[in-house]
């Protein structure tokens, strides 16, 4: 079987993009995971599907797979190159579009600079929302990890986020300590882990390491998370320019039920085929 694809990044965080509109698509499991394998496939940190959608005040249905093969909620940076991979091809000439997400409806817009930016909806606070394990709402929580005890504040962007201060993301144990906090019992479906530096009030550093993929150069819905983080902590204003090794990402938010919104760059690497037995 012949797939048709787009290779994508957002910030450098990189995508696998498939037209399932113009063509019959069924991956298993393996599969994703073998596109995704950097070695034996194409690589990539997700796997994006484009499809028609399943309700009527929507113009696309969008499916995120990671590196591991789980399907998830949403995908920041995915929704970005979404938008310019349904634009490019002609399967739009809208330039902002309605995108049915397993966690709902998100509006990225192509802008007149050629970068985009979604609006991705209210963070939720609420454990059960994230979900978390605690006995009730708080600003930030005590997480144990390693034996020790580090300061988080747990949200959803679509998908669950763990956010961390550091003073230091270069020196922060991402590694060390990212899949820990991701595989963390509190956190029955797993986490994405962020660590931020802040370096003043409109301006921060972040690495993530993202639930099913490992560390990726940039996190879409990570670096929303952080950002409200440090909002709701009262130590960033509401609109903050993100550093991440892949590149700059802007995050704006009002607070409260207000939409967090997405800005960064999309680029298109190349276009092949796949061929799967």
């Amino acid at each position: 079987m012949k797939l048709k694809f787009t290779k994508m990044h957002g910030a450098g965080n990189d995508f696998v993009v498939i037209d399932a509109i113009s063509q019959p698509v069924n991956l298993s499991t393996a599969q994703v995971r073998w596109i995704a394998d950097r070695h034996f496939g194409v690589g990539c940190d997700q796997l994006l599907l484009v499809e028609r959608p399943t309700r009527d005040d929507a113009d696309f249905r969008y499916r995120i797979f990671n590196a591991d093969g789980s399907e998830v909620e949403q995908c920041g940076n995915g929704a970005r190159c979404f938008v310019r991979f349904v634009h490019d091809h002609g399967l739009t000439q809208q330039r902002e579009i309605r995108v049915e997400t397993a966690s709902g409806l998100i509006f990225p817009r192509l802008e007149d600079d050629g970068r985009v930016t979604v609006n991705m909806g209210a963070p939720r606070f609420e454990p059960a929302d994230i979900p978390f394990v605690a006995d009730q709402r708080a600003l930030t929580y005590p997480l144990e990890v390693n034996g020790t005890t580090v300061e988080i504040n747990a949200l959803s962007m679509g998908n669950p986020h763990a956010v961390q201060i550091v003073d230091n993301v270069d020196t922060a144990p991402v590694a060390e300590t990212g899949a820990v906090i991701e595989h963390h019992p509190r956190f029955p479906k797993r986490v994405n882990a962020g660590f931020m530096q802040i370096i003043d009030r409109g301006h921060i550093r972040l690495r993530v390491f993202e639930r099913g993929a490992g560390e990726t150069l940039a996190c879409g819905t990570g670096a929303c998370a952080a950002v409200v983080a440090g909002i709701s902590r009262g130590l960033l204003q509401p609109k903050v320019d993100v550093t991440t090794h892949g590149g700059i990402l802007t995050i704006e938010w009002a607070g409260g039920d207000n939409p967090v919104w997405l800005t960064g760059p999309t680029v298109n690497v190349f276009e092949a085929e796949l061929i799967l037995e």
